[in-house]
C-alpha cells in the first residue's frame, strides 16, 4: 500500500473516535459509563432520552469500540471497553474548558462561583481521611458508589440528602464529591449542606481523578 494511502487510512481510523463522540448525548453516556455499568433503560432515564434513541447512541459508541456490552441474566449491561477511554474523555473535557471560552464560562458560572471555600485537594483529603479529620460523602447514585468509591466515604445520594442530614456529624468539615470536575451533584449538595448550617466543601475533581492518583478505592457497600 502506498505511503499516502497508509497515512490517509490511519487518520480515517483516528477520526472514527471523533465521529463517535460528535454528539453531546454520547459524551454524556460515556461520562455515566465511566462511573459504572448500566442498562439501556437506566441510561435512558438518567439522560432523559428514549430507549430507542439511547440504544442507537450506544451502538455508535460500540462500533467505535469505546463501549462494550455483557449479559447478566436477561439484562444487557454497557460499560467502557478500557480505562483509557475514560482518561481520554476527561482530558478532552479539560481541553475544552482550556480552549473554548463558552465551556470555561459555563464552568465558572456554575462551579467556580458557587464555591464559597476553596475545593479540597486530593492529597489534602487523603491525609485528612487517614487522620479521620473529615467526613466524606459520596452523593452519586448507589450503583456508582458500589462500583467504586473513596475509601471511607459514606453513600448519601443527592436525592436523599435532605432527608438524611441528621446522619451527618456537625463537629467537623464535610467533603462532598461526585463524578468529576464537571459533575453537578456535589455543588448542589453543598447548597443543601450549607443551608442546614453544615460546614462543607467539595473535592477538587471526583472519583476518576482520585483513582488516577492511585489513592485507595473501595468496592461495594
Amino acid at each position: 500500500m502506498p505511503q499516502a494511502r497508509i497515512k490517509t487510512s490511519l487518520f480515517e481510523e483516528f477520526a472514527r473516535l471523533s465521529k463517535a463522540l460528535s454528539s453531546g448525548k454520547r459524551i454524556e453516556l460515556m461520562d455515566l459509563l465511566c462511573q459504572a455499568e448500566r442498562s439501556v433503560e437506566t441510561l435512558a432515564r438518567m439522560t432523559g432520552m428514549g430507549i430507542t434513541n439511547t440504544s442507537q447512541h450506544l451502538q455508535i459508541l460500540r462500533a467505535a469500540r469505546l463501549v462494550e456490552v455483557r449479559k447478566e441474566g436477561t439484562r444487557s449491561l454497557y460499560g467502557v471497553s478500557d480505562p483509557a477511554v475514560c482518561a481520554f474523555l476527561y482530558e478532552m473535557q479539560r481541553l475544552a474548558r482550556t480552549r473554548l471560552g463558552e465551556a470555561d464560562r459555563i464552568a465558572r458560572d456554575y462551579f467556580d462561583r458557587r464555591d464559597e471555600l476553596e475545593p479540597v485537594g486530593r492529597e489534602e483529603l487523603l491525609d485528612r481521611v487517614r487522620r479521620k479529620d473529615a467526613v466524606v460523602i459520596d452523593v452519586r447514585p448507589v450503583e456508582e458508589y458500589e462500583a467504586g468509591h473513596l475509601a471511607g466515604a459514606i453513600s448519601i445520594p443527592l436525592e436523599e440528602l435532605k432527608g438524611r442530614l441528621a446522619e451527618i456529624p456537625r463537629d467537623g468539615e464535610v467533603v462532598a464529591y461526585c463524578r468529576g470536575p464537571f459533575c453537578v451533584l456535589a455543588p448542589e449538595a453543598l447548597d443543601i449542606l450549607r443551608e442546614a448550617g453544615i460546614l462543607a466543601r467539595r473535592l477538587d475533581g471526583g472519583l476518576p481523578e482520585w483513582r488516577a492518583d492511585g489513592h485507595p478505592v473501595e468496592v461495594g457497600r
